[in-house]
């Protein structure tokens, strides 16, 4: 494809934006339902699809170019696409994110001020192996009213094209281009160019992927990076119970973000502990790596510096015993993604000192760091889990893809009135109000 008809796509979602904003709820919500029967009812396609990607990745797997844990990603059954259609329904059952108040002020009489949630206009998506993604960030695109431009790996590329078009013809009432699917790399690099017209881009991938959008955009980027998690056993943790949660942490599906790839265990119950979970990991297929003072309790092979800053994203997990909670603190600020971070201990003052002094987008007390996801919020899906600050941390989903615009109601007033010797003042009064046309809220 050219430069030109790349443009021309991004124009196209451009506009599509600025009508796709004044939808009505009701439509959007319908579409989001249309999509999900359109998945059920398109099930034999879109599984013909995934078998050819699958296939392909699994002869890049014994030729050693993909990983097991992108070969799991990738596939799809009947299950997890009714999983993906629940998940659009579940979209459609949030809360319209657009038009809320969030803040209503008086300046003066007949004179108010209201800050309102709007869309944020053209999104563009680049995202891993995952076919389901596609749909997540198309539906969340949908209700949030935004145009959205999706890029795949090319490894779920004919999942992807098919799911598309399976959006596609469920949406037809839609303004066009609403939804945009681009494949090639230089299609990415033209993307990257129009800053003038793309109003965010939400990478999803490794740090050096994320970095690599950030070095060659103006565009702002919302990068969902990789994702180190750690369990951390405390002194006082219930021992049983970090057993549970250190194996579901790991072994419940390993080859997601939210998954634990480092496990700090206290000094003061090492002993105790490590030789249980080791086991149980051992029965599950877990391949270990420790560091010295975990070997010292159990037969696991030596880990290395670069394993503490490493996703494996498969049944592998390094452990390290650490000192004390400060000790573990620090080891996560060093070496995590700020992703998920979890603790498991009975003393609340401990749980309160991790929490607050690890950084991370989620923190967690005696539970699984698999728990982080949007769906599992409540937020129906997820964009992605955004490890930066600004402007959405964790899950993002509809609220992540708003922003918000001030809409001014008066009566003929002029700024000379409020400037001057003979100035009359503002009154700057919160008001509990909501926004309609032409409303002021102290009308009859």
């Amino acid at each position: 494809m050219t430069e030109r008809d790349t443009t021309a796509q991004v124009e196209r979602a451009q506009s599509a934006a600025l009508r796709l904003a004044n939808v009505d709820a009701a439509d959007r919500d319908a579409a989001l339902g249309a999509i999900a029967d359109a998945i059920r009812d398109n099930s034999e396609a879109i599984l013909a699809a995934n078998r050819e990607d699958v296939g392909e990745a699994e002869a890049m797997l014994a030729e050693g170019e993909y990983t097991q844990a992108l070969v799991d990603r990738l596939k799809l059954d009947e299950a997890k696409l009714d999983d993906i259609a629940g998940m659009v329904e579940s979209v459609a059952e949030q809360d319209d994110p657009l038009g809320e108040t969030l803040e209503a002020r008086e300046l003066d009489a007949d004179l108010e001020l209201y800050k309102l949630s709007v869309p944020i206009g053209v999104v563009a998506t680049i995202f891993e192996s995952r076919p389901d993604a596609l749909v997540q960030i198309a539906a969340l695109a949908l209700k949030s009213g935004n145009a959205v431009i999706l890029k795949g790996g090319s490894e779920a590329s004919e999942s992807n094209r098919v799911l598309y078009e399976t959006i596609l013809s469920a949406t037809e009432e839609l303004p066009d281009g609403w939804a945009t699917l681009i494949e090639a790399h230089e299609e990415v690099d033209r993307l990257l160019e129009l800053d003038d017209m793309v109003d965010l881009v939400m990478p999803r991938g490794s740090s050096e992927f994320v970095s690599y959008i950030q070095d060659n955009t103006q565009i702002p980027v919302l990068g969902h990076t990789e994702g180190i998690c750690h369990v951390y056993v405390d002194e006082a943790a219930d021992l049983d119970m970090a057993e549970d949660i250190a194996l579901d942490a790991k072994v419940q599906y390993p080859a997601v973000c939210n998954a634990v790839e480092t496990l700090l265990v206290d000094e003061a119950v090492a002993a105790d502990f490590l030789p249980a979970v080791v086991a149980r990991y051992r029965d599950e297929g877990v391949v270990l790596r420790g560091d010295e003072a975990t070997r010292e309790h159990v037969d696991v092979d030596p880990a290395t510096d670069d394993d503490w800053d490493t996703e494996y994203g498969d049944l592998e997990l390094s452990v390290k015993v650490v000192s004390d909670l400060y000790d573990a603190v620090d080891h996560i600020n060093a070496h995590g993604s700020k992703h998920t971070e979890s603790i498991v201990t009975d003393d609340a003052e401990r749980a309160e000192t991790f929490m607050t002094g690890v950084d991370a987008a989620s923190v967690f007390h005696n539970a699984s760091t698999r728990f982080a996801d949007g769906y599992r919020y409540g937020l129906g899906a997820e964009v992605g889990i955004s490890t930066g600050k600004i402007h959405a941390r964790g899950p993002v989903g509809l609220e992540g893809l708003t922003t918000y615009k001030y809409y001014l109601e008066g009566d003929g007033q002029l700024v000379a009135t409020y400037a001057g010797e003979d100035a009359v003042p503002f009154t700057h009064e919160a008001l509990d109000a909501e926004w309609s046309p032409g409303h002021r809220s102290r009308q009859g």
